[in-house]
């Protein structure tokens, strides 16, 4: 009899070991897939999972050495590979294991991260009913999107209050049909460098509309800083009221059917919602974090609208923001550059001074300046090719080496007072100093009074004079200062100067 049950056993291991080898088999995240750009002249990431301890043997189609890899106890494996300079040439990569994997159609060339709220997730195209308008001109733009070298991936939108290891989503070769939906903004980021640099580009592109900036944080920097603790707090205090507001929903439900018994009506009761994107760390947890093993060049983000009611804050927010992403990117300070806020009536002039102040704060950063192209009655203007292509400048200057190339608007270094007026100097005047139109406008000055009146403003060679003759004794100029300016102050490579004020009065905080 022992021997029999030996012989059972045996057997019922042996089922459950075909069973196992058949399950486990190697699977990739959807950013390793087909139509895929891999970041040229780097060490890559190429992960996944397998069953325990199984060898993976992956085969490049650049290179004649393969490269194996063993999974882990859990099943994950992760190697680095070695890519070559960017080209036109569409490569295969082969995984071997208890199952083989073939992408196809991969490319080596340039990769960079697009996120941000709704002004990068607007897609090039036009969706009736909706506030997806299209860009402008988008029937044209759409019939000439036909860029087989540049390949787009919309990260599907998706919440966690923890990190997940995957997203939803796939790789897309640009074409008419595939460009409708992908962003506008990455778009013509994507397409101006790859005309520029003549080599690959994939463009990730990760985004909510109506999202703040402590949704794409990490939840550890939020908890570390003392500063951020009120906006923990707030999400507390939100979850509190809607669980009250759902508990007294399902109360009036049974009530209302008990009421009514087996003649029970349909309930006119409203079952109160929540928003999923609205949440610090959610974003970060689902639409960041299982990206951050696919190697980048860098990152362009359109944000800050739903920041802009603590704006004083956004200061230190948004830099630290960047700062999660690059530690868990292990990638080095790689570049971000940014869109300045447009003027929009629901939006201040202080969340525009906490994007400039970031600058100074996020190392290897750039801003591009959109006061020329808001349109005050739309949160979503239109013109998004002009948002492309500067933040195309930023990354052809400061990530190419475009050492001439001019790509910024003049920004606002210091003043000086002499005879009454105000002398302001720039950065990124070098080519002088232009305005569209007779006079230049926007400008303003105040005395030690910090009341501040319509100022006479004139270009003298790099520089701006500022005077007022209710102003004897000036102390501070202000540039663009409110919801909706309208200035006209432009370098002569024709990129607008940042709204600026030369004061840290305390009060305009409370304004």
């Amino acid at each position: 009899m022992p021997m029999i049950g030996s012989k059972k056993l045996l057997a019922f291991s042996l089922v459950l070991l075909v069973k196992i080898s058949a399950t486990a088999q190697i699977k990739l995240p959807a950013l390793v897939a087909d139509n895929m750009v891999l970041q040229q002249q780097a060490k890559v990431n190429l992960w996944g999972w397998a069953a325990p301890n199984e060898k993976i043997t992956i085969k490049l189609g650049w290179s004649d050495l393969p490269v194996d890899v063993v999974a882990d106890a859990a099943g994950n494996w992760k190697t680095t590979v070695a890519t070559p300079n960017g080209s036109q040439k569409t490569y295969e990569i082969t995984l071997n294991a208890s199952n083989t994997i073939t992408l196809k159609n991969v490319l080596v060339g340039e990769v960079w991260l697009c996120s941000g709220q709704s002004n990068m997730f607007f897609p090039v195209g036009r969706e009736e009913g909706t506030w997806k308008t299209g860009v402008k001109n988008y029937e044209e733009e759409v019939k000439n999107a036909i860029f087989p070298d540049i390949r787009l991936f919309t990260v599907a939108l998706n919440a966690s209050q923890q990190p997940v290891e995957d997203v939803i989503g796939s790789w897309k070769v640009c074409s008419p049909e595939s460009i409708k939906t992908f962003s506008a903004v990455a778009y013509f980021f994507g397409r101006d460098l790859y005309k520029k640099l003549n080599v690959p580009i994939g463009l990730i592109s990760t985004s909510w509309g109506g999202t703040k900036a402590e949704a794409w944080t990490a939840q550890n920097i939020l908890e570390g800083e003392t500063a951020f603790l009120p906006i923990l707090q707030e999400d507390a205090k939100n979850e509190k009221s809607y669980q009250e507001k759902l508990e007294a929903y399902y109360w009036a439900l049974t009530n209302e059917r008990i009421s009514n018994a087996a003649n029970a009506p349909k309930s006119q009761l409203k079952k109160p919602k929540k928003e999923p994107n609205k949440t610090s760390y959610v974003l970060y947890n689902a639409m960041l974090h299982p990206l951050v093993n696919y190697t980048i060049k860098g990152a362009i983000w359109y944000q800050g609208e739903s920041n802009s009611g603590k704006a004083y804050l956004y200061r230190t927010l948004f830099p630290a923001m960047v700062k999660s992403w690059r530690d868990e990117w292990k990638q080095g300070d790689f570049p971000f550059y940014y869109v300045q806020i447009t003027p929009h009536k629901g939006q201040n002039a202080a969340i525009r001074e906490a994007q400039l102040m970031s600058l100074k704060a996020i190392p290897n950063s750039g801003m591009v300046v959109t006061t020329d192209v808001g349109d005050a009655q739309n949160i979503h203007p239109i013109d998004k090719q002009t948002v492309g292509y500067r933040l195309a400048l930023i990354a052809r200057a400061k990530t190419y080496g475009e050492n001439k190339l001019v790509y910024s608007g003049p920004i606002y270094n210091h003043m000086k007072i002499k005879k009454q007026k105000a002398q302001l100097f720039f950065d990124y005047a070098e080519s002088g100093l232009k305005k569209n139109g007779d006079v230049l406008k926007e400008f303003e000055i105040a005395g030690e009074d910090q009341i501040f009146y319509p100022a006479d403003a004139k270009i003298d060679g790099k520089t701006i004079i500022v005077s007022s003759a209710k102003v004897k004794e000036p102390a501070a100029v202000r540039f663009a200062w409110k919801a909706v300016p309208e200035p006209n102050l432009f370098n002569n490579d024709n990129l607008p100067a940042s709204p600026f004020r030369t004061d840290d009065w305390v009060e305009v905080e409370k304004r």
